[in-house]
């Protein structure tokens, strides 16, 4: 293991490196007290190759680093990549291609939902990871043996899983749905950040179109002032002060000053003004541009029905394929499905659809039927007898409309 911290160090550490077919990487940052992420450490290995780079260093220039990230020949090898992605991102506008998400294609193998690294590596390494400097203050120098024996191993176990996956997704044919998966995370309209999108990531919800409009420009001007200031959103202005302006609409500093949920002072300082200012504008929305609202209300006892159906679908599909359900489908895909919003949901497109879309949508349209044969859950193509027959129940208690083929087993 080496530790770098010279800027031509690290450019040779980096030409070897990007001779390999793929590099292991990880990094290590603080974010508790700043908006964009504070990057400490970065960990490669490749062959015997096992570096830190102690991005802290005074004078190292990062440069090599991006370029490797950049070099299309070699495989960047992350488990769970999406905030390593964002600060390569961030630091020079650079996406590292292509890319081998561990996380991900340990739940197409069938390794569980959002399964953890350590896990990952007890089960297929069989090794057990010293995870007692995982939560330690990167940022503080000198780092200690131990903190630099848990870095490095990040990345040598990375090393070790990476062909093991990848020759799993070829053996299952599966390969395709990784790569279908890294294009989203290697597409830097992920990473992009939009303030006026930012009212999105707010939990809560408000009651009046006028509401939402203050509410959308309340969240878009915090997310300006945080990132401008690199501070967390919530030390700019909190959410539930956010909700409880947007309801109230204060449009001088009195009014602001009234509010529970601003401290005394706040309505005179040069951020209450800002954020009246703010409210003003979101006032000035008009109504009819706005996106409709949300109002939660809960399924009816047929969509609630259809939506027990669908989750059983899902179970039976993803033990069929060894898949994590999440993966394939989340909760509020399946809600949204049984509500009948099924527009652009990934649940119906790519491997998706062929695994579990298909027949959610055949189901929701009576042409698919669900039942159990062995203790396990099948599906048959369903043949709706004339209504009054008197055999509807009888005859498809004993399955005489089911065909001999089953598309799903769980």
């Amino acid at each position: 293991m080496r530790v770098i911290t010279d800027t031509v160090e690290l450019a040779e550490a980096c030409a070897s490196l990007a001779k390999a077919d793929f590099v292991a990487i990880d990094t290590e940052f603080m974010r508790e007290t700043t908006f964009w992420p504070d990057l400490c450490l970065i960990q490669m290995a490749a062959g015997n190759d096992e570096i830190i780079v102690d991005t802290h260093a005074e004078g190292l220039d990062l440069g090599a680093f991006f370029g490797l990230m950049a070099n299309e020949k070699v495989i960047k090898v992350f488990h769970a990549a999406r905030q390593d992605i964002e600060i390569v991102h961030h630091l020079a506008g650079v996406i590292p291609e292509p890319v081998f998400d561990t996380q991900i294609a340990a739940m197409v193998c069938g390794f569980g939902e959002s399964v953890s690294y350590g896990m990952l590596v007890k089960k297929l390494l069989k090794r057990e990871i010293d995870k007692s400097s995982r939560y330690t203050d990167w940022s503080r120098r000198p780092l200690t043996d131990k903190q630099l024996s848990y870095a490095i191993g990040d990345v040598t176990n990375l090393r070790d899983l990476f062909p093991m996956l990848r020759d799993q997704l070829h053996e299952n044919g599966r390969s395709r749905w990784l790569d279908e998966e890294m294009a989203v995370l290697t597409d830097p309209a992920t990473y992009e950040s939009h303030p006026e999108k930012a009212w999105k990531r707010l939990k809560m919800r408000v009651r009046t179109k006028k509401a939402l409009g203050v509410m959308m420009a309340l969240a878009a001007w915090r997310e300006k002032q945080a990132q401008a200031q690199n501070v967390p959103r919530r030390r700019v202005l909190k959410d539930e002060a956010i909700y409880d302006i947007a309801t109230h609409a204060p449009t001088s500093e009195s009014e602001l000053a009234g509010l529970r949920s601003v401290h005394q002072g706040f309505s005179r300082s040069a951020k209450g003004k800002s954020v009246v200012e703010a409210v003003k504008q979101g006032l000035k929305r008009d109504p009819k541009t706005l996106p409709a609202l949300k109002r939660g209300e809960p399924l009816s006892a047929s969509e609630l029905a259809l939506l027990d159906l669908l989750r059983v679908l899902l179970k039976a599909a993803a033990g069929r394929h060894g898949v994590a359900p999440k993966l394939i489908a989340t909760a509020n895909e399946l809600e949204k499905i049984a509500r009948g919003e099924r527009a652009a949901l990934p649940s119906l497109k790519g491997w998706r659809r062929d695994l579990f879309g298909a027949d959610a949508m055949s189901l929701c349209q009576g042409g698919l039927g669900l039942a159990v044969e062995n203790g396990q859950v099948v599906t048959f193509e369903w043949q709706e007898l004339p209504r009054g027959s008197g055999k509807e129940t009888a005859d498809t208690g004993k399955h005489q409309d089911m065909p001999a083929r089953k598309t799903s087993h769980g």
